[in-house]
């Protein structure tokens, strides 16, 4: 315990305790407690006679505590054989995700990984995410180290904020240069669109390319048409943020991932091939690829789709991605489970996986347990924000199958996240659910909201334990 000469006490976290800096838990909020000389800004005070500094969790203590304390700060970590990025919407659920990480150690975590659009509908900065991290990181003394991601970043202005803001990994997504509307076209079609290019024709058409361990990547002259008319774009955006923005005179600042999965089109592993192929001969060093599997990753539920053609792709989807010296990145990896042993044999157990979404499906399942007529309030208000919400993220969500809640006891709200319809409901509307607006300009939910879950930190740490250790479970084939 703390103690302040005029009366005031706070609870000492006891694994945040180094070289005689500290954070302490108040009534409603935690500080930083440290001597003068350390440079930390907030309240001086007295205790057993000593000054003492009670800093507030701001951002000028973030830095100076990653000044102070190097393991505080974000580093790049994808060169570790196994990864896993688990976006923190609220800036809350990284206390649970270190006790996962502590117990399975073998995988380095990306703590703050968000995109432009999260920091949108949740009004936050990189700088935000970043920062909650570090005090999280502080309070628990995780001091293995983590990675920072900015995460679907698209434009060469996004990932320069991403790197100013100290994100140590960049996933560049590429679906807006990536053209949709090619697998959808006739042969014919194909070629009245594809314009020749000798140079690449020379390289690709009719050729075989052995990768190794029995796989061989070859292109007849309809795949490779189709295959420069879908990627080729993005390539060159690839390229160009990669030498323009993420190196600055010749020095790589950040991890970099391409990503090609934000898209209706499948990635074909020969298209795999290609994408990385091309990158390598122009010299971008990319430490991961996300491409778009087969069958369907929607947020929140189970994968969808033929277990074994995605276990028969992913062989040759991480056999290219061995031959070229990279990993394989898994976007949309909340609750994949049904295909998470085969990610983690086939990967030969060095993967990036990413969730992001679960950890709020979590707090407001821990909502439907601690105070029911909140999340009754809250669940409708989603029902008629649902439409709205769905100009985000694909879903394939009925909302006629998910029960009346007028109709479900207390006791079985909690059941209603084992429903795939009603996690989705829930899952896509966070951002307005955390931004509705009374009359009077206060927020509807998000203050309750957040005292909710101060006030049952513990139960919430605990729900994030369990359940993201499932998925570190299964990928690791405990």
């Amino acid at each position: 315990m703390f103690r302040t000469s005029d009366g005031r006490s706070f609870d000492i976290y006891r694994e945040s305790v180094h070289d005689g800096v500290f954070m302490a838990a108040g009534p409603d909020k935690d500080f930083i407690v440290a001597e003068p000389s350390l440079g930390f800004c907030g309240e001086e005070v007295v205790s057993d006679g000593k000054t003492r500094i009670l800093a507030p969790l701001s951002h000028a203590n973030a830095d100076r505590l990653r000044a102070l304390f190097p393991w505080t700060a974000p580093s790049r970590v994808l060169d570790r054989d196994k990864t896993m990025g688990v976006g923190d919407r609220l800036g809350i659920a990284a206390d649970g995700h270190i006790r996962v990480f502590k117990k399975y150690s073998e995988i380095t975590p990306v703590f703050a990984q968000q995109s432009i659009r999260e920091l949108t509908l949740t009004n936050r900065t990189f700088s935000d995410v970043i920062d909650a991290a570090t005090f999280a990181v502080f309070r628990n003394g995780f001091t293995t180290g983590w990675g920072a991601d900015g995460d679907h970043v698209k434009t060469a202005k996004e990932v320069a904020y991403a790197l100013e803001s100290g994100c140590t990994m960049i996933t560049l997504d590429c679906s807006e240069q990536i053209d949709n509307t090619v697998d959808g076209l006739s042969k014919a079609q194909v070629d009245a669109r594809y314009v020749k290019n000798a140079g690449l024709e020379a390289l690709y058409l009719n050729k075989s390319f052995d990768v190794g361990e029995g796989v061989t990547i070859s292109f007849d002259e309809e795949l490779f048409r189709r295959t420069v008319l879908i990627y080729c774009k993005a390539i060159d955006h690839a390229v160009d943020i990669f030498f323009n923005t993420v190196c600055r005179d010749g020095v790589q600042l950040a991890d970099f991932e391409v990503s090609i999965d934000e898209t209706m089109t499948p990635t074909l592993p020969a298209q795999h091939f290609f994408v990385a192929n091309e990158l390598a001969r122009r010299k971008v060093r990319i430490s991961t690829v996300a491409p778009r599997f087969c069958g369907e990753f929607q947020k929140g539920i189970d994968y969808i789709g033929d277990l074994e053609q995605f276990a028969a792709e992913m062989k040759i989807h991480a056999a290219i991605s061995r031959h070229f010296g990279y990993k394989i990145s898994i976007h949309s990896g909340s609750d994949k489970f049904s295909i998470f042993p085969s990610a983690g044999k086939e990967t030969r157990g060095r993967f990036h996986l990413k969730t992001a979404g679960t950890n709020w499906l979590e707090a407001m399942k821990l909502v439907a347990m601690k105070d029911p007529a909140l999340y009754r309030e809250v669940h409708k208000y989603a029902l008629s924000a649902f439409k709205a919400a769905t100009a985000y993220y694909h879903v394939t969500t009925d909302l006629n199958r998910i029960p009346c809640i007028d109709n479900l006891t207390d006791d079985q709200l909690p059941g209603l996240f084992g429903n795939n319809d009603s996690r989705q409901l829930i899952h896509i509307t966070y951002g307005l659910i955390l931004s509705e607006k009374n009359a009077d300009g206060s927020f509807r939910f998000r203050d309750r909201l957040y005292r909710l879950w101060r006030e049952n930190r513990e139960e919430y740490a605990q729900l994030l334990f369990n359940h993201i250790g499932h998925h570190a479970e299964a990928i690791l084939q405990k």
